[in-house]
């Protein structure tokens, strides 16, 4: 299957490039499509990575061909060590020298008082999430009143040089569906992309339903009203499709992972919070690197990059064609997205 140094290449000929590492399952909000308010089974501080463990990881994927790391949660901010764990990472290279990408994505709340370190550690792009701008429905949505931070770090990241700037936003129906344009053009007042997810079966209650998903048709629709929307080639693994607003220069992105999925172009990885490998969101399937890196002695006396890079690749031979979201046989992962890193 390879070894440290070759291309984490699939059995169907992806080639992966993008890790999406978990720093904890914790959150300071309570989406109602991510995890319920009370009653979390948090995972336990000694099964949470260290950032020397996470490190130790990234290190050996990025020798793999790994150009992009997305620091996510739960939470990534409610690391009390995240400045530590960009600057380390930030200092990695691939192959070719080319120092790595590192991307994250975050409710935004703590980025008023640690965005200029993080930018200074290496941080270059963000992702934020905000799926409504009234302060009633995002205390219902997030079971927080926390609009106004959340607002804050929206500008902060708009004042910073990160760019490009992404603000993602879960359509819903009845939820914020009449608010598709009011979105954008906040998007748009800020210098950013305003990028809209099809909801997923990632809600820790199990409580998805189909019928209340707002389809990237119905999204492309209501946004077709204010705007002449025009296709953007080049796609590539991203898994955002994208058009333009009115010719450009702004565009806004739809992530149709229910309706139009995009398997066959998908390039990632993810790292839980615990030390689990997944080669889907969606996967039912994790691959355990916590005894590898804690183990006192490896079996055979292999060394622990060695088997890592073992780990990684079996991680990435397993990975099936597709999701099978739209298929009848489908099983909603155990974990929730808070648990999965998103």
């Amino acid at each position: 299957m390879g070894s440290i140094g070759s291309p984490l290449v699939d059995t169907h000929g992806r080639v992966h490039r993008d890790l999406r590492i978990s720093l904890t399952d914790r959150c300071s909000l309570r989406c109602t499509y991510c995890m319920p308010e009370q009653g979390n089974e948090w995972l336990a501080k000694t099964s949470i990575l260290t950032v020397d463990e996470i490190v130790r990881i990234a290190r050996v994927a990025a020798a793999d061909g790994i150009s992009t790391f997305r620091l996510t949660g739960g939470e990534p901010l409610l690391r009390t060590d995240i400045v530590d764990v960009v600057r380390r990472l930030a200092e990695i290279a691939g192959p070719d020298g080319r120092p790595v990408e590192i991307a994250m994505t975050t409710n935004g709340i703590r980025l008023p008082e640690l965005l200029p370190a993080l930018v200074g550690a290496g941080l270059t792009r963000l992702n934020i999430s905000i799926d409504t701008l009234r302060r009633d429905r995002f205390h219902a949505l997030t079971r927080r009143d926390r609009l106004g931070d959340v607002l804050a770090g929206i500008a902060a990241a708009g004042a910073s040089g990160l760019r490009p700037l992404k603000l993602n936003a879960v359509a819903m129906r009845d939820v914020n569906d009449d608010e598709l344009v009011e979105l954008v053009e906040f998007a748009i007042a800020h210098d950013a992309q305003m990028r809209f997810i099809e909801q997923m079966p990632l809600d820790a209650g199990h409580t998805w339903d189909r019928s209340r998903m707002v389809t990237q048709d119905e999204i492309l629709t209501a946004l077709g009203r204010r705007w002449v929307l025009t296709p953007v080639p080049g796609r590539g693994g991203a898994p955002a499709a994208r058009w333009t607003l009115d010719g450009g220069p702004h565009s806004v992105g739809v992530i149709a992972s229910v309706t139009a999925p995009f398997c066959g172009d998908c390039d990632r990885l993810r790292l839980t919070a615990d030390g689990q490998l997944r080669n889907c969101l969606f996967s039912t399937t994790e691959y355990d690197l916590l005894p590898i890196l804690r183990a006192e002695i490896s079996p055979g006396g292999e060394p622990v990059e060695t088997r890592i890079d073992g780990m990684l690749r079996s991680c990435v031979h397993g990975k099936l064609p597709g999701h099978a979201i739209n298929d009848p046989s489908f099983l909603q992962p155990a974990r929730g997205m808070n648990a999965i890193g998103g």
